[in-house]
C-alpha cells in the first residue's frame, strides 16, 4: 500500500514533490522528478531543493513513530547536509530513517539517491514534537 502526501503545503506545491508514508520499513520517502524548474545555473539540481527533499524525508519519519499518517508535526532543530555528487534531471528521493532519540525528540539520518542509483546527498538532522500542532494525532 502506498499513501502518498501530495499538494499540502505550499512550497511542496510549489516545488512539485511528494512524499511517501506507508513503506512496510516505516522510513518516508519524498520523490521529486527533476527537471528545468529544480536546476542551478551549473545545471545540477539546487542544493536548497536537495535539502529541502531531505528535510521533509526526515520530518515525515520522526512522524510515524507516533502517527500513522505521517502528519503529526515534528520540527527541524538542527540538520547538516553534505553533498556527495551532483544532481542530474530525472528521478530522485530521499529516504529518512530513524538513528535515535525519545518522546518528543528524534535523530534521524536520510539519503538523496537518483533513480539511476547515483548517492546526491546524505543528512542528519534532530526533530522535535510540537503536540500544540498535532493535527488530529495524539497530543
Amino acid at each position: 500500500m502506498t499513501a502518498l502526501i501530495v499538494d499540502e503545503t505550499g512550497a511542496q506545491r510549489l516545488v512539485g514533490y511528494t512524499i511517501d508514508v506507508a513503506q512496510p520499513d516505516r522510513c518516508a520517502r519524498c520523490r521529486l522528478i527533476v527537471d528545468d524548474r529544480h536546476l542551478n545555473r551549473h545545471g545540477v539540481l539546487h542544493g536548497g531543493i536537495a535539502v529541502m527533499l531531505l528535510d521533509n524525508a526526515c520530518g515525515a519519519t520522526a512522524s510515524l513513530t507516533v502517527d500513522e499518517t505521517g502528519r503529526t508535526p515534528f520540527l527541524t532543530i538542527s540538520f547538516n547536509t553534505d553533498f556527495l555528487a551532483a544532481g542530474k534531471p530525472g528521478g530522485v528521493t530521499a529516504r529518512g530513517r530513524i538513528a535515535g532519540g525519545g518522546r518528543s525528540l528524534k535523530f534521524i539520518a536520510a539519503e538523496l539517491v537518483h533513480d539511476d542509483g547515483t548517492l546526491i546527498a546524505t543528512a542528519t538532522g534532530v526533530f522535535k514534537r510540537v503536540p500544540g500542532l498535532d493535527k488530529g494525532g495524539d497530543a
